[in-house]
């Protein structure tokens, strides 16, 4: 603990002193068809937040709003005044976020009118969370639903640092793909409002529509179920040409750094985008414990150069496609509340491999001859700490 202590005050120090304020590129939304279904995928975040505004100010029903981490900014008040005038509209409101990640976040910001109805999920949620399991986790889920006919879910949290410096990946749904999003936060609301609170209970319909192309993965830590982490592990099986992630946080377990090695030696092009320096040191250092293993076994990693890479996506074979909240670390697939959309569509599969080809124009390969020269120190740092992987 010490060590990694450290390391993050060292991280710290470089970073307020190489501080750069260096920029995204503004790429256009991408559109693409499932079914009866559109998707708009974004890869900069202020085209995502003007977006949601204008949902949010086309309201006539409901928002329902749950973001991580909610900055009390520029585009965190943004937001804000957006739901207000839903709210001052008639329109029902119902906000969530998480009490730790905006614990710093001040306290008016966190305050809202009466007419909207607020749950901040707790930091802690029972006396001994080691013992009681169920009551651990964050809700790192970022959704917003809109009368039912409009939702958005992916990486992006809300701030303004995320609206032009963050690489992330988000989606809007229309059609009847939004009920998976609706269903997801309807069912967190009821299960986590209290009983005695003056929060309202919300309409828990069944879908009126089945549909294969796309489903939303849910993890329910409170129910014990990580879903997120089989979908990566079932996608990674079945593929037989090619896997590409893009990850802000990538810390495979066992099961899925072994799938992603096999899927290597079955001749699949597996290619990992992730960033070249995160916004979590120690992230990085356990990462790259294990990036000799992946090297050697055929998966080629690409770093991304200058900015955070946050998003969570992978495409598979030109068929199938993820996007949601879930990093392929611990916490994400087993611990925090999560929601990934899986979609099996050429179409959309075919979006998010153009995004990873533009991706990795600003990329720099890590070559296996270079990686094994690094300093001898910063292999036992990484070494050391690779047990932190069931912390992160």
């Amino acid at each position: 603990m010490a060590l990694a202590g450290g390391i993050m005050v060292a991280d710290a120090i470089r970073k307020q002193r190489d501080h750069a304020d260096d920029k995204v590129p503004e790429h256009q939304p991408h559109t693409a068809q499932v079914q009866e279904i559109e998707l708009k995928t974004y890869t900069y975040g202020q085209h995502l937040y003007d977006d949601m505004i204008e949902a949010i100010d086309q309201a006539k029903d409901f928002v329902y709003l749950a973001s991580y981490m909610w900055k009390g900014d520029r585009v965190g008040q943004a937001i804000k005044d957006a739901v207000v005038r839903a709210a001052d509209r008639g329109v029902l409101v119902c906000v969530v976020f998480d009490g730790f990640a905006n614990f710093v976040v001040p306290r008016e910001f966190k305050t809202f009118p009466e007419g909207i109805h607020v749950l901040r999920f707790p930091v802690l949620r029972t006396a001994v969370p080691i013992i009681d399991i169920r009551s651990t986790g964050r809700d790192h889920r970022k959704i917003l639903v809109v009368d039912g006919r409009v939702g958005f879910v992916g990486g992006y949290n809300i701030g303004s640092l995320y609206a032009d410096s963050w690489r992330d990946t988000h989606v809007r749904v229309t059609g009847a793909a939004v009920w998976e999003l609706q269903n997801s936060f309807v069912d967190f609301w009821n299960r986590h409002r209290g009983a005695r609170s003056r929060r309202p209970e919300l309409p828990d319909s069944g879908t009126w529509r089945w549909n294969g192309s796309i489903h939303a993965a849910r993890n329910e830590p409170s129910r014990m179920i990580y879903p997120v982490r089989g979908l990566y592990l079932e996608a990674i099986d079945r593929a037989s040409q090619r896997i590409w992630i893009t990850q802000g946080y990538f810390i495979p377990d066992r099961e899925i750094k072994d799938g992603l090695l096999a899927a290597a030696t079955r001749g699949v092009d597996v290619r990992v985008i992730l960033p070249e320096r995160s916004n979590h040191v120690l992230a990085d250092v356990v990462a790259h414990s294990y990036f000799a293993e992946l090297l050697e076994g055929g998966v080629r990693l690409f770093h991304y150069r200058d900015v955070m890479v946050h998003a969570k996506t992978m495409t598979v074979d030109g068929q199938w496609a993820t996007i949601g909240t879930a990093n392929i670390d611990r916490l994400s697939l087993q611990g925090n509340y999560e929601i990934n959309l899986e979609i099996i569509d050429p179409d959309q599969a075919e979006v998010m491999e153009q995004i990873f080809r533009t991706d990795l124009e600003r990329c720099t390969e890590v070559e296996l001859d270079q990686w094994r020269e690094r300093a001898w120190y910063r292999k036992g740092v990484e070494r050391f700490l690779r047990p932190l992987q069931f912390m992160l």
